[in-house]
């Protein structure tokens, strides 16, 4: 490719645009590719190469027997490190690392088939290296202008990233399947409503006898379960999506039918598996069978129980008595033992060679320290420097080595006396695994676990809090819990503090806590006192229901949704009115016509012109009703020009003070240095009048003041945000009555449709409702401001014009355009209507233009398609046959261009053609129009 600041851009029409690949097209040198002057390339290639350009999805092309490669900016990431070099090449160089993959595909779309591939994955070099890339993409055959296969057309979705990371997922599932296979608590994994077992761990197996559960319901796969409360937590989880944590709860089942019922202890947790729209689709449950724990944990208590009494007065002479030869010497589950000063056990019961190995022989040899684990060695000092100081030792814990080298969990009582240590140990090795189980659900919960104080700090917190708030633990246990809460919830806290000081437990309350960054998180908590009358604690855990509560808000959302469809149903007693009104002027319209035919046809001319004149008032008012019902759906074709509001008022003063009467003064306050504003000025005309009339009978019958002022706007970020609009600036209109004013609730619906206040018969509730659609449908606000017995302020926020041009334009022709002669310009007329197609027709005729019919979208691309000139085409917006007039002129300007297109629209669905999203050369009319109007813009298109 010859540098692009040597070789000048090309000028083709179907290269513009583009961005970087549009560029390059542009001042590529095609006087060396096989391609050539891109203006003798086939229209076929033109048109593909246009709607590529202008395209951001990947698109590319193949071209003649090189299949030469061009293609737009979307492509230039997969193309990697092969752009820019790539355009213009043979496809099989710049793909060469996989053309062995890609000539079939494209020599069967250089036979005309197309082809549709997804999913394939291909060895790319883009970066230096062959790398995996995966694809959907078609292939699309082209013809030439012979009518032969010349291309293919291409467009491609790189897949890669989403289908790795499927893969990745999929791995991390199996993998997380294998953690939950090893995992030492039973786990199962439950389905659907039913509770469907989708899988079991090795441990549930074994604990339940559950080889052959998986896609069986639980009710029919674990039936000793029934009347045990475990079905009711399942279907409670499912439906509320809130998880269920129990702690040594009794479960009686069978392994198998021939085996004897048991009774185990269990801690679980049952914790719902949602859907990314909240959806629960399952249920995980993971627990530990904690019965010999739990029982190991009742002894304990005994055991404790008993040493204390032996504390209080008793322990000593017992130990003293019985350490040799004794009963409970030498019955005791305990370890029993009395060490002297030098670190040895003078004696030692039989317990520990139950629990350790150790004969009483054996112990006596070996110095207690050296049978303390390394990692418990620190603070079994210092427990001994404490009896060393005649200080007592009551349940400490530490870690004695057996004689088979592993190490049991003991927690000891030592009395000091008379240089000995008099020593009781219970093995706590299960309890302490348990309790390792319980802290390991404890440490890996999403909700907030903590203990509490009542004078307003947390004691302990689990890892969640961390996690959730952003916020250090050592943070958290430093300050005060009021200073996380949120303010608004301190006083609903304040409640359940109290509550709990009293001994209630308090359940399913929310408080929201906030994050380091200020931000609130909602929480539901449930909250219990400690059972110790006077520990002054509590315990508490909350969960984060942000979910349901953005949930709640959008079910909110749709109830007031419904409500206001409830109210539109209200629309349906407008049907009854305006088929009234539309036959009243239809009645005076067909009788004018119908007495007029009459009278032409006995050539009695005299006094025609009042049935005409009566005919041509009923189409007025009745474009004037199809205009208000317009306005009232918001939907109305505007005609928005930058318009000086200070001489709009300022015209129709007069009109005004004549309309509200002699009762009311009028003042009008305009701002100097008003800014324009882009607005339909005879919208604007008929909004002041409204709210003129609105404040004249807010005044009756006594009368008052209206004042009618303008000003600048400049709203910011929050002024804006109040106001509902973006932040910028804005014309203000406001008129201001001294008339009884408006209560909330009648604010509240003042834009109602058919809301009205005053008495039936005398309003019909349209008016405010048309306003707020106009004014809002132009990108404004309309804000009410009101207090009841001192009036009421209507304030119209209207967008600042910037372009002022061409505001004191005033177009209306009154008479068709004569003395016009054509120069053999031909006019395209589609529209459905005959008699509006006929009248358009005559209208072409009167001026001296050739006129060409088409009664519906695809007849008009016949007539486009056609060799021929077409200067004009002047189509209606809703066409039969598929095709809208908007569709017809996009697809005539790739054909032509510059062809200029009038677009006749009288219906509400199409007023986005009249509402600023013309491209050059294309204008509007609005059904009714007057016909010099229509004869005028036809010949200022045409003469321009």
């Amino acid at each position: 490719m010859t540098d692009s600041s040597i070789v000048p851009a090309h000028s083709a029409s179907f290269l513009e645009g583009g961005g970087e690949m549009g560029e390059r097209l542009r001042r590529f040198d095609w006087s060396a590719s096989p391609l050539g002057d891109p203006d003798h390339w086939p229209q076929s290639l033109k048109s593909y190469v246009g709607l590529m350009l202008s395209a951001t999805q990947p698109m590319f092309m193949a071209w003649g027997p090189q299949r030469i490669w061009l293609n737009n900016d979307g492509l230039i990431p997969i193309l990697g490190r092969k752009h820019p070099a790539a355009l213009g090449q043979p496809f099989e160089e710049v793909w060469a690392e996989v053309w062995t993959d890609l000539k079939p595909l494209m020599d069967q779309a250089f036979a005309g088939e197309p082809v549709l591939i997804e999913g394939l994955s291909l060895g790319l070099d883009r970066r230096g290296s062959v790398e995996e890339a995966i694809f959907d993409f078609s292939y699309t055959p082209v013809r030439g202008d012979d009518g032969d296969w010349c291309g293919l057309f291409g467009v491609c979705t790189e897949t890669t990233a989403r289908v790795l990371a499927e893969r990745n997922t999929a791995a991390a599932i199996q993998r997380q399947r294998r953690q939950f296979e090893q995992a030492p608590g039973f786990i199962c994994i439950l389905g659907g409503p039913d509770h469907v077992f989708e899988f079991v761990n090795e441990t549930h197996r074994r604990l339940f006898g559950s080889d052959d559960w998986v896609g069986k319901a639980v009710r029919l796969a674990f039936p000793d379960l029934a009347g045990q409360g475990f079905y009711e937590l399942l279907d409670q989880v499912h439906a509320t999506g809130e998880r269920v944590v129990a702690y040594g709860a009794p479960v009686r089942y069978r392994v198998s039918p021939e085996a004897d019922e048991q009774e185990r202890l269990l801690d679980f947790i049952y914790a719902p598996i949602t859907e990314a729209d909240g959806r629960v689709s399952g249920i995980f449950c993971e627990g530990f069978d904690v019965t010999e724990a739990l029982q190991a944990q009742a002894r304990l208590q005994e055991s404790e129980q008993r040493l204390r009494d032996l504390n209080a007065g008793l322990e000593r002479e017992v130990l003293q008595r019985s350490h040799v030869g004794g009963r409970t010497w030498q019955l005791s589950p305990e370890i029993l033992g009395v060490a002297n000063a030098d670190g040895y056990f003078e004696s030692a019961n039989p317990a520990w060679e139950k629990v350790l190995g150790w004969s009483s022989e054996e112990i006596a040899t070996i110095p207690f320290l050296d049978l303390v684990h390394p990692d418990d060695l620190e603070k079994t000092l210092a427990g001994l420097e404490g009896l060393q100081r005649g200080e007592p030792a009551l349940r400490f814990e530490n870690r004695y080595r057996g004689k088979d080298g592993h190490y049991r969990w003991l927690s000891w009582i030592a009395v000091p006396e008379g240089g000995k240590y008099y020593c009781s140990a219970r093995d706590i090795t299960d309890e302490v695994a348990a309790a390792t189980e319980r802290d390991r659900i404890f440490e890996i919960s999403h909700d907030l676990f903590g203990v509490a104080t009542f004078d307003g700090y947390l004691k302990s917190i689990n890892p969640a809090w961390s996690k959730a708030l952003g916020r250090s633990e050592a943070d958290l246990l430093a300050n005060p819990f009021s200073e996380i809460i949120h303010t608004d919830d301190l006083a609903v806290t304040g409640e359940v503090v109290a509550a709990l000081q009293s001994g209630q437990p308090v359940h399913q309350f929310h408080v929201r806590l906030l994050k380091s960054d200020g931000e609130p998180i909602p929480f539901a908590w449930s909250a219990v006192p400690d059972a110790s009358a006077d520990s002054g604690l509590f315990y508490t855990v909350g969960r984060d229901v942000t979910a349901e509560t953005a949930a709640a808000a959008e079910l909110r959302e749709v109830h007031e949704a419904l409500r206001q469809s409830q109210k539109m149903e209200a629309v349906g007693q407008l049907t009854g009115g305006i088929a009234h009104d539309f036959n009243n002027l239809l009645a005076g319209i067909s009788g004018s016509l119908e007495l007029l035919e009459k009278r032409l046809g006995e050539g009695r001319l005299v006094g025609v012109e009042r049935y005409i004149g009566a005919a041509q008032s009923g189409a007025r008012r009745a474009a004037a009703l199809t205009q208000r019902l317009l306005a009232f759906s918001r939907r109305q074709t505007l005609d928005p020009r930058p318009t000086d509001v200070n001489k709009l008022i300022a015209g129709m003063e007069d009109f005004l003070r004549r309309s509200v009467g002699p009762t009311v003064e009028i003042e009008v306050v305009g701002a100097g240095g008003l800014w324009m504003t882009k607005i339909d000025p005879s919208q604007l005309e008929n909004a002041l009048l409204n709210l003129c009339l609105n404040g004249r009978d807010a005044m009756a019958p006594d009368g008052g003041r209206l004042t009618i002022e303008t000003a600048n706007k400049w709203l910011d970020e929050r002024a804006a945000k109040s106001r509902e609009l973006p932040p910028g600036q804005y014309v203000s209109v406001s008129v201001t009555d001294t008339g009884t004013g408006m209560t909330p609730e009648v604010i509240e619906r003042a834009f109602e449709p058919f809301f009205t206040t005053k008495p039936l018969g005398e309003g019909t509730g349209l008016g405010l409702s048309m306003i707020y659609g106009f004014v809002r449908q132009s990108g404004g606000q309309v804000r009410i401001y009101s207090e009841v017995g001192k009036g009421t302020t209507m304030c119209l926020y209207l967008p600042r014009a910037i372009e002022v041009a061409g505001t004191e334009e005033d177009e209306a022709p009154t008479a068709l355009v004569g003395g016009v002669e054509g120069a053999g310009e031909i006019v395209l007329v589609v529209d459905d209507e005959d008699t509006v197609r006929m009248l358009v027709v005559e209208i072409l005729d009167e001026l001296g233009y050739t006129s060409v019919e088409a009664a519906d979208g695809p007849a008009a691309l016949k007539q486009l398609q056609a060799e021929g000139r077409i200067d004009l085409m002047i189509t209606d917006v809703g066409l039969p046959g598929g095709l809208n007039g908007r569709q017809i002129a996009d697809a005539a300007r790739l054909s032509r261009p510059d062809l200029k297109i009038l677009f006749i629209t009288g219906y509400a669905e199409n007023a986005v053609v009249g509402n600023g999203h013309l491209e050059p050369g294309m204008e509007v009319i609005t059904k009714p129009f007057v016909m010099s109007a229509l004869a005028a813009k036809i010949r200022d298109m045409i003469e321009s």
